[in-house]
């Protein structure tokens, strides 16, 4: 797959184009991509996502509560496995937004991206105060000479349920309900960062996960059994997401101690995947109750990792 950002957007083969955030990349998202992949292998062309950056809501709305299920790295990488042959990035700015229909459809789609067949929902909308339609880029594919092949209503509303169903298990900590409409585990990415110590001190070392983009969806503070990969193998543990009340911390953390690993990971990127939720956070009356807890979380995680690799 190739990555074209707003500074090398040009294609210069005929492509069939689908248009969206895609965020996530879940089943909905899959099954439109998966029509779009085999549309431009039956036809000879070149598949193509346009998507945005920022969101437009953090750019028109300054919306900087909005928290995605992706970070756009995530959505590449996801993307990537997909067997799409291009990924357009177009920076979303102000500027953009007040593009004509007209200017947006031939300038972009047409001039840069070379369009001749585009997949897209009934109820797009583009162009400045999004005024067009897919009336109007039917009428637009007549002018410049390309298809227009329409997302059923009843696609685009599966699409939006999964994506509100997607975000609230995952402010509920359902994990489950949340993997099972991604397709694939949730995942974080982050830097391992230095900690206080203190899980080391009690027998549970672990590793500070700093996500740097705030956007970011982070589940329900609790404790979960998770996964991750590192020097080409799997390894599993227990992450908490939380203040860790029971030593007065104030602040959310995401701490993972992996299990059967002694390798130094302080400065390393790490992509976790959640596979289960154990428990809420809670606050203990002493260290040594938390400690406790602990080891019956190590157990419970194992009981779980066992019975998925069976």
């Amino acid at each position: 797959m190739k990555l074209h950002n707003s500074s090398t957007t040009y294609i210069d083969k005929p492509s069939v184009i689908t248009i969206g955030t895609f965020d996530g990349v879940h089943i909905g998202h899959q099954k439109i991509i998966k029509r779009l992949i085999a549309t431009a292998k039956n036809k000879g062309l070149e598949s193509v996502i346009l998507t945005f950056f920022p969101h437009p809501r953090m750019v028109l709305q300054k919306d900087a509560s909005i928290k995605l299920l992706n970070t756009i790295t995530e959505r590449q990488e996801i993307l990537e496995q997909m067997g799409l042959d291009h990924l357009i990035v177009k920076t979303f700015t102000k500027d953009f937004a007040n593009l004509s229909a007209h200017d947006y459809v031939k300038n972009i789609l047409v001039d840069e991206l070379h369009a001749k067949h585009i997949i897209i929902g009934y109820d797009h909308r583009f162009g400045k105060n999004r005024s067009a339609n897919i009336e109007d880029l039917k009428s637009f594919g007549t002018q410049f000479e390309f298809e227009v092949e329409e997302i059923s209503a009843e696609d685009i509303e599966n699409v939006a349920v999964s994506s509100t169903k997607i975000r609230t298990a995952l402010d509920n900590g359902d994990i489950a309900t949340a993997n099972s409409y991604l397709g694939y585990p949730y995942f974080l990415t982050g830097t391992i960062t230095q900690g206080k110590g203190l899980g080391k001190q009690i027998g549970f070392p672990t590793a500070n996960i700093y996500i740097e983009e705030d956007y970011k969806l982070i589940p329900k503070n609790g404790v979960y059994v998770v996964k991750s990969h590192s020097n080409q193998k799997t390894v599993y543990g227990m992450m908490n997401i939380g203040t860790n009340p029971t030593v007065n911390g104030t602040k959310q953390s995401i701490e993972v101690h992996f299990f059967d690993t002694d390798e130094d990971l302080y400065g390393k990127t790490v992509r976790v995947e959640l596979l289960h939720r154990l428990r809420d956070e809670q606050k203990f009356a002493s260290v040594a109750l938390l400690q406790q807890q602990l080891k019956l979380d190590q157990e419970n995680s194992l009981k779980f990792i066992s019975l998925i690799n069976e």
